[in-house]
């Protein structure tokens, strides 16, 4: 197996989960889209290293974390990965309830309205379903930042106007 096919098997694999947390970031599916296009592209050109690392997904999630909080984006493509994107469609998931629907809709547009460091800690915390610990590593800040970041995210969100009911605990989603 020659690096370019490991890589295609990695991407192929782990481009859903990262579309899916990208989208979960920036709230938007054409930057989500943008965003996961850079990385991957930025895995591929690292590729040696990134597969040197004990937890390929990991890294790269957190290559994807690192550059929506720097706030790099690239406006013009310059290179392309390949002639057909992967697969980050996100269309592919079955349609809740209209109820259901409302309530995320209202979440999202309070999620968008917080800091993104705030807005990702939560999205890893209670969409990712990530702990403490492997979140300071992705945002890449201590664990204390993470509560503190995690509190404040939180109380903006118990007095958002968007949500028709204040959010007082939201349980963590488990990972399969």
């Amino acid at each position: 197996m020659t690096d370019a096919d490991g890589f295609e098997q990695f991407a192929t694999s782990q481009a859903g989960a990262l579309a899916r947390l990208a989208y979960r970031l920036t709230g938007h599916r054409e930057s989500a889209g943008d965003l996961v296009q850079e990385v991957l592209l930025d895995s591929f050109r690292q590729w040696p290293k990134v597969s040197a690392a004990g937890d390929r997904g990991a890294y790269v999630r957190r290559m994807l974390v690192n550059r929506h909080l720097n706030g790099v984006r690239r406006r013009e493509v310059v290179e392309v990965a390949r002639a057909q994107p992967y697969d980050t469609d996100l269309s592919t998931h079955r349609t809740p309830p209209a109820d259901a629907v409302d309530d995320r809709d209202a979440m999202w547009r309070a999620l968008a309205g917080l800091p993104d460091r705030q807005r990702a800690v939560l999205v890893l915390r209670y969409y990712e379903g990530l702990e403490d610990p492997a979140i300071a590593d992705l945002v890449g800040c201590r664990r204390g930042t993470v509560r503190s970041l995690a509190a404040r995210g939180l109380s903006a969100l118990r007095t958002d106007p968007h949500l028709q009911q204040p959010v007082t605990h939201p349980t963590r989603r488990s990972n399969p």
